[in-house]
């Protein structure tokens, strides 16, 4: 008991930073499916009357096309379930989701299942006793052989499964404007030295190389991922991980610096760290054609395509590239394999039922579906059903990937990533040099391992 509410505790502290952390897919915007109030949900399932039967869906499912997936899978299970039971959607606007589930399990409260990123956090729910094993539903059930391999890893913690991966393999890589590629004669880049050819040229032609809205900082923080990972590899964040090593080794430096030697070029929009994701800031200097790139997870390929079928049309994607002179291996990508995990905080015959939902949203037709809307399931020969030429180069760059880094701000223990997030975007303002950006972080990660030795 004392353990948990320990537990409760750390999580009551981070509910304030939460909302910072990464929110990939799901954009703002409103949602359907039964929605409903999660506070009149929650109290109604405290007060013990007729929602007995309920079981309530905590998502970040508010805009197309992730609305759509979700509410396809629980319309398909509410239809045919034989359980008895009904889903109820609750979607939040992903950089405030974490916050309000933090704040919901700090007072002792959570919803049924939940979707989630895996990682840090997701072990601190189960930790603090929100989230259940479903070793011996998830061992019976057809998606066990289904599910990519390392999804199902990066659901698993402590040798026990405790999520099922659903929405997408996303990768950090790069959009382009194929048009204005061609327009000026460039092509995709092979080196960072070709990327930066690329940003100079597309700057001398009055044109911001980057579409980036850094306001919710994770997305900054594809920037320094993909350049930290180029100049030393995954060993150096593994090693200060364990304690073994140090946030301030020189590929976090070098990492911190190339991305303010290009924010005194002018490859950012000015004023980048006001400029909100969750508004749509960043894809719409694409779509005015005033940027011709955006760093972001692979999800955009249904963003754009929803957005615009027209203006996607003109888009493709290329991974970050090598960097000359580095040992690092160039095929290793940073990113997650299912995107959204759902984790569940329920025992039972409502265990079972509500794992019988996401087993729904891993069924062929709502994989089909998420095909038609520009996802990537994390499903084996998933490569065979798509069409999309964009889709297809990212899921074989998943495939070629010897290792799949997921995102700093999910592996992360909460307040490291918010040092992490922090820090950069004050690097990113020019306000913080990324020496000290990376002892910031370096410090919480001490304060950390010296809390759990404790």
């Amino acid at each position: 008991m004392k353990k948990r509410m320990a537990k409760l505790v750390a999580l009551s502290m981070t509910a304030l930073m939460a909302a910072s952390l990464t929110a990939c897919g799901g954009d703002s915007g409103n949602a359907s499916s039964s929605e409903t109030s999660g506070e009149d949900k929650s109290a109604k399932k405290e007060a013990g009357d007729d929602g007995s039967k309920e079981i309530v869906y905590w998502n970040i499912g508010t805009e197309s096309p992730d609305k759509d997936v979700i509410a396809k899978a629980v319309d398909k299970f509410n239809s045919e379930t034989e359980s008895g039971y009904t889903v109820t959607v609750v979607p939040t606007q992903n950089d405030t989701y974490k916050e309000k589930l933090v704040v919901a399990m700090s007072s002792g409260e959570c919803p049924d299942m939940y979707s989630n990123w895996s990682g840090g956090p997701m072990y601190e729910y189960i930790d603090s006793g929100f989230g259940q094993p479903i070793d011996d539903l998830f061992n019976a059930s057809e998606i066990k052989d289904k599910l990519m391999d390392a999804a199902v890893a990066q659901a698993t913690y402590n040798d026990h499964v405790y999520a099922v991966p659903y929405q997408n393999v996303s990768l950090a890589g790069i959009f382009y404007n194929k048009e204005m590629f061609e327009k000026y004669g460039l092509s995709e880049p092979k080196t960072l030295a070709d990327l930066e050819n690329i940003c100079k040229t597309l700057k001398d032609n009055g044109i911001t190389p980057f579409a980036l809205a850094n306001g919710s900082k994770w997305t900054g923080s594809m920037y320094f991922m993909s350049l930290a990972a180029r100049y030393g590899g995954l060993e150096p964040f593994q090693k200060a991980v364990a304690g073994e090593g140090k946030f301030t080794d020189d590929c976090f430096i070098k990492a911190g610096e190339k991305i303010q030697e290009w924010v005194n070029a002018g490859y950012f929009p000015e004023g980048v760290n006001s400029l909100s994701e969750d508004d749509g800031q960043a894809k719409q200097l694409m779509y005015q054609e005033s940027a011709g790139m955006l760093l972001c997870g692979s999800w955009y390929t249904g963003t754009f395509s929803s957005d615009s079928e027209e203006f996607y049309q003109k888009i493709d994607w290329f991974p970050f590239p090598a960097i000359e002179g580095s040992d690092a291996d160039a095929s290793i990508q940073i990113g997650t394999v299912g995107d959204q995990f759902i984790t569940f905080n329920c025992e039972g015959d409502k265990l079972a039922a509500a794992f019988e939902c996401a087993e729904a949203h891993l069924s062929d037709e709502v994989i089909d579906f998420e095909i038609e809307k520009g996802k990537i399931p994390p499903v084996k020969g998933i490569e065979e059903k798509i069409t999309d030429p964009v889709a297809k180069k990212i899921v074989e760059t998943a495939n070629s990937a010897p290792e799949i880094q997921l995102w700093y701000d999910q592996y992360l223990p909460p307040a490291v990533a918010t040092a992490h997030l922090d820090g950069l975007q004050e690097v990113f303002g020019l306000t913080m040099t990324p020496q000290e950006a990376q002892d910031s972080m370096q410090a919480a990660m001490d304060d950390y391992l010296s809390t759990k030795a404790e």
